[in-house]
């Protein structure tokens, strides 16, 4: 039996990251799309790796339980990468909190149950959760915290509390970071650990979505007035990635990496500080 890499959405920032950590490993690639999957376990397939590909609904628990059965049928999961999610200008208010928010947080909890002892993994949250105006303790809390068949039920996350899909991927972003936080205190009772990385805008097909949407403008000008001056690519977060998941990593657990060429920081103290 051989090490299982367990990757969910078959993107550019998940297949960076299973590149530097999948060599030698099995990786079972899960997405809604499985055309998705089949393009990118063909490129990966091509460049020497050991793929499989299965479809995966990640706002499905059942969903999730099938790709975790299949995933373990070809070893222990002692890598996981999450990078599923869709973005404000892809899916309604429900969609977003269904997928991005409940969905992580399932995936998180089930993948949990049965990461190998000593492995770990990283979810993709997203910049846009740390600039939404602070929650509140126990608002934190609710979201580290509650039951995941709950979470939809709290306050703050219903409809009539969320003023669009830009506010309602925000609160799942947030969400995702707080739940990292939460879980990884149960990981660590494996000795395995969870992390998250939060990309400013890489160039993606959903970058190039958000970049000809309705918020395309405020999105260019967010990398053009960052201090970078430009967006990032997939293979700068799998850089981070890289580390969170190697031995150098080792005493990093429940946290979140911001990578985002210093757009919030601009946000908050920069040129792009609101009037």
């Amino acid at each position: 039996m051989t090490d299982v890499v367990l990757l969910t959405g078959a993107g550019q920032i998940g297949m960076a990251i299973a590149r530097r950590i999948g060599h030698g490993k099995k990786i079972v690639i899960g997405d809604k799309n499985i055309e998705n999957a089949q393009a990118t376990s063909k490129i990966m397939t091509e460049a020497g790796y050991d793929t499989e590909i299965f479809e995966c609904d990640i706002s499905s628990r059942q969903s999730i339980l099938n790709l975790i059965g299949e995933a373990q049928k070809f070893g222990e999961i002692t890598y996981f990468i999450n990078a599923a999610g869709v973005s404000p200008s892809q899916a309604p208010i429900e969609a977003i909190l269904k997928v991005d928010l409940y969905g992580t947080a399932v995936l998180l909890e089930e993948v949990g149950k049965v990461i190998k002892e000593g492995g770990c993994g990283v979810t993709i949250s997203s910049q846009s959760g740390h600039r939404m105006k602070q929650l509140g303790a126990e608002i934190d809390e609710q979201l580290a915290t509650t039951p995941t068949e709950d979470l939809l039920d709290l306050e703050v996350l219903q409809p009539e509390n969320i003023n669009d899909t830009l506010h309602a991927y925000q609160l799942a972003k947030r969400c995702n970071e707080k739940r990292v936080m939460y879980e990884a205190c149960l990981w660590g009772e494996k000795g395995a650990r969870i992390n998250s990385i939060s990309p400013g805008i890489i160039v993606t097909p959903l970058a190039l979505d958000e970049f000809n949407g309705p918020r395309g403008d405020f999105y260019k000008n967010m990398f053009a007035s960052a201090p970078a001056g430009r967006p990032g690519i997939a293979d700068e977060v799998a850089n981070v990635a890289e580390l969170l998941m190697s031995d150098k990593g080792s005493f990093i657990t429940g946290t979140d990496y911001l990578i985002d060429g210093g757009a919030t920081a601009s946000y908050f103290y920069g040129k792009l500080k609101p009037e």
